[in-house]
């Protein structure tokens, strides 16, 4: 009985699933907005060094998966360190601006991520979109200058320099963009695990030297207390947990459900300002907020699955992964005939 009643239920649990699935990217999204404004609040202005923990944890977690299968590396080493580069650069630009903006401006401006990824895949990738898809991303662009607006003065923004906030937020979703396009191209026809491991790899070591260079006098200057250790951990296991369970919300659910499941974080936004931080919000964020969210509904209303991926360098899409002990596998029985041939030979 139970057996037939999930079967008779199965696309209603699956849309459940994936319904509680965003909602938890969502809250955890929210989760590293708040941190990583609070260590701002703190002091801590070291945003490589934030989100240097990071990488390191994606490295080491999911470099131990990677070497147990004894893998090797199906995308060249130096599409990574693009891959790491344009990601270390969207996280510092995002991380620096919540010194100078709001939580709610900088989490709602995150948006603009759509309208950078649909001018890059529209150059690049030559995707091509319809005028209603278009015209969704106008609204969210629109709704988007709002906040501008608001922060600019017109009606007054949280934050020392709200309009510079903006800015670097704006300019940190561009490379978020970069990075969310090249990821999803290699994760669609590679290996997830590898993806994630080689963006840690490279993102740590583009951190290691890019801290060395801007922020060893800031580091050195920073008085650290049990409150600023504690939000800093807490800001890398929810990085980590984001960076983990995206690929998944992407493949259970597409790019449509995912958008839409990440807007209530604005709403997390809102409620963290208002009670935590005691200020009010104003009235132009709500109108664009409102329009942001039918922006994105008429876009994802009208998104179409888009055409396949081209394939890296001739290789087979449908390989996970080689492992290395069938490749040894292959090279010892090569090496059996060769024996077995010389001594039919003599």
């Amino acid at each position: 009985m139970d057996s037939s009643w999930l079967r008779r239920h199965h696309e209603l649990i699956r849309t459940l699933f994936i319904l509680f699935l965003g909602q938890l990217v969502s809250f955890d999204l929210a989760v590293v907005s708040f941190t990583s404004s609070l260590l701002a609040t703190l002091g801590l202005d070291a945003p490589i060094t934030q989100s240097s923990f990071l990488y390191l944890s994606l490295v080491l977690v999911y470099g131990s998966i990677f070497f147990y299968r004894r893998q090797r590396l199906l995308v060249p080493w130096y599409w990574y360190l693009l891959l790491g580069f344009v990601d270390v650069q969207g996280n510092y630009l995002v991380n620096k601006a919540f010194q100078y903006a709001s939580i709610t401006s900088v989490t709602i401006l995150d948006c603009f991520t759509i309208a950078w990824v649909i001018a890059l895949t529209w150059i690049f990738l030559g995707t091509r979109y319809s005028l209603w898809q278009l015209f969704g991303a106008a609204l969210c662009v629109l709704g988007l200058g709002l906040v501008l607006l608001s922060d600019s003065g017109v009606s007054g923004g949280g934050g020392s320099r709200p309009l510079l906030g903006d800015i670097l937020v704006i300019a940190g979703t561009l490379f978020y963009a970069l990075s969310n396009v090249g990821e999803e191209f290699c994760v669609k026809k590679k290996d997830q695990v590898e993806v994630v491991f080689m963006i840690g790899v490279f993102g740590f070591l583009v951190s290691l030297c890019e801290i060395a260079i801007f922020e060893r006098s800031s580091l050195t200057s920073v008085g650290w207390t049990t409150e600023m250790i504690v939000s800093l951990v807490v800001f890398t296991v929810s990085s980590f947990i984001f960076y983990t369970l995206v690929p998944y919300v992407l493949k259970f659910s597409g790019a449509a459900m995912f958008n839409l499941s990440v807007l209530t974080s604005d709403m997390w936004a809102v409620v963290i300002r208002i009670y935590f931080y005691d200020q009010e919000v104003d009235w132009l964020y709500y109108v664009s907020f409102l329009i942001v969210v039918v922006g994105i509904i008429i876009y994802s209303k009208t998104e179409k699955d888009p055409p396949p991926l081209p394939v890296i360098e001739d290789e087979d899409p449908n390989v996970e992964y080689q492992a290395l002990n069938e490749e040894n596998a292959i090279c010892t029985d090569n090496a059996s005939a060769s024996r077995e041939a010389g001594k039919f030979s003599q």
